[in-house]
């Protein structure tokens, strides 16, 4: 008599998974073209492909929304990936700034002659990493997308290969980021020891549970799975690598990181915090007090010395981070919300920030002392007001979106008892905007006689890039319900 065979099928909603499809699918046909093809592949060619790429996942997007208003979450890939309103909104910020990213990059390559698709194809594979971590429901899933978002990373820091300073760069995010990656599947293995496994549902219903009469392991692997995400995020005292890497990246690559990189590791911080170890809030939220505490204030005091734009942004980026982890640390469905609505109007703000100091850098992406901007908006108004609207965005001016976000974690916080520290981190507030200030009065001010003729030249391309960060400044600004309603709508849920 023969042995019964027991035959094991994987049942995958393919809708969930098309968008890293696509991108993995788009980076995979470049890399193919540019290896059959005889010459160099043109840049409009790999240019178009990203941009083309990035828009049929927008629209994917809106059918994954769709199929969420008939059918409600759902989880596929043996519950390891899950579909639901966050990951929705989050994959469409991050397609849409690889999509702004990819231009100010192709005018950048055009004027420095870097010539070829490795930029491209790079950002076509990290981008389908950040999405999956947007995704994922299990810790070796996140851990994945997260390889494949920084690898890809390490690269683009060091893609111009004539700059010293961008292979040391590169050298440091490396080994950083190889040391943050070990830590963070340390994490996970302690938890999967803890627990006894790593897919979030099912580490959330054993803890709901279940009492741990010794939960030092738990403790413990979500004190390093932190960890990992506190480097990528640039969160004090793990900040260490910013203001070098942006410094000495490529001017687009580090408008990229700036943003893909935010979204995609907030994204994956927030499943891990709420959706997995949202039982243990009061274990993991003093550590977020305290780091939260750290990231505002010192982002906000080390960037006010900074006379080079690309480290000033760097250390308003980790002010960001910090406020960002405000809404995190109320873990609530409106904490929640408030982080998805910062995450969606800083991005394509920093996009176009970074695009106008590339622009400003001049041949060569050197010139990037503060100095150079002095009477930028007397010689060419519309630039200098651009980013003038971009900067009080960042500082949080009134009818900009930076205003608005502010306003949505600060709430968040205090709804969850956390009034000093959102008052803590309003002063950090107050002290960033003395550098965000100093750098619009410099762009109004009297430009200097050996300035007064100099006017930068602005691509097509580029000039398309920050004008729809300036319209989505000052859109989601004056009209933030539209987009508020849509973050509240797509809380992350606990998936059974």
């Amino acid at each position: 008599m023969n042995a019964a065979t027991t035959h094991l099928t994987v049942s995958i909603h393919y809708l969930t998974i098309l968008p890293v499809l696509i991108f993995f699918g788009a980076s995979l046909a470049l890399l193919v073209a540019s290896a059959m093809w005889r010459r160099t592949v043109p840049a409009v060619v790999t240019t178009t492909t990203t941009v083309v790429t990035s828009l049929a996942v927008l629209v994917v997007t809106y059918f994954q929304w769709r199929d969420l208003d008939h059918h409600g979450v759902s989880t596929t890939v043996s519950h390891a990936v899950v579909l639901d309103g966050f990951s929705v909104i989050a994959t469409a910020v991050i397609a849409l700034s690889v999509a702004l990213a990819a231009l100010v990059a192709h005018d950048w390559a055009v004027r420095e002659s870097v010539r070829g698709p490795e930029y491209q194809i790079l950002a076509l594979a990290s981008t389908a990493g950040a999405v999956l971590m947007t995704q994922a429901n299990d810790l070796i899933v996140i851990f994945l997308g997260l390889e494949i978002l920084s690898l890809g990373l390490y690269v683009l820091v060091a893609i111009d290969r004539r700059k010293t300073e961008s292979a040391e760069a590169s050298l440091k995010y490396f080994i950083l980021g190889g040391f943050a990656s070990a830590i963070f599947i340390y994490g996970a293995a302690l938890i999967y020891g803890a627990t006894g496994s790593t897919n979030l549902s099912t580490i959330s219903y054993f803890l709901g549970s279940n009492v741990l009469l010794k939960p030092g392991l738990l403790v413990a692997g979500g004190a390093l799975l932190l960890i990992g995400f506190a480097f990528k995020i640039a969160a004090v005292p793990f900040h260490m690598w910013s203001p070098d890497v942006y410094e000495g990246a490529p001017t687009p690559v580090t408008g990229f990181m700036a943003s893909i990189v935010k979204v995609g590791a907030f994204a994956a911080l927030i499943r891990v915090m709420i959706s997995g170890l949202g039982t243990e809030l009061a274990t993991w939220r003093p550590i977020f007090w305290v780091l939260i505490v750290l990231t505002t204030v010192v982002g906000a005091v080390l960037a006010l010395p900074q006379r080079n734009a690309k480290r000033l942004l760097a250390y308003s980026s980790i002010n960001h981070a910090g406020f960002i982890l405000v809404g995190v640390w109320a873990g609530t469905a409106r904490g929640s919300a408030a982080t998805l609505f910062y995450l969606a109007t800083y991005a394509p703000t920093v996009v176009a920030t970074f695009a106008i100091v590339t622009v400003m850098g001049g041949l060569g992406d050197e010139r990037h002392s503060l100095e150079s901007y002095r009477g930028l908006a007397r010689r060419q108004p519309w630039l200098g007001a651009s980013l003038a609207v971009l900067l009080l965005s960042q500082l949080g001016a009134p009818l900009t979106s930076g205003f608005y976000a502010k306003y949505a974690v600060l709430a968040a916080a205090i709804d969850a008892n956390g009034v000093v520290l959102a008052l803590i981190a309003l002063l950090s507030a107050a002290i960033a905007a003395s550098f965000y200030l100093r750098w619009t009065v410099v762009l109004y001010a009297e430009p200097d006689d050996d300035l007064d003729a100099r006017r930068v030249v602005v691509p097509r391309a580029t000039a398309v890039v920050i004008g729809v960060g300036v319209v989505m400044t000052l859109l989601f600004g004056v009209w933030p319900g539209p987009l508020a309603t849509l973050a509240q709508h797509a809380t992350v849920y606990f998936i059974p």
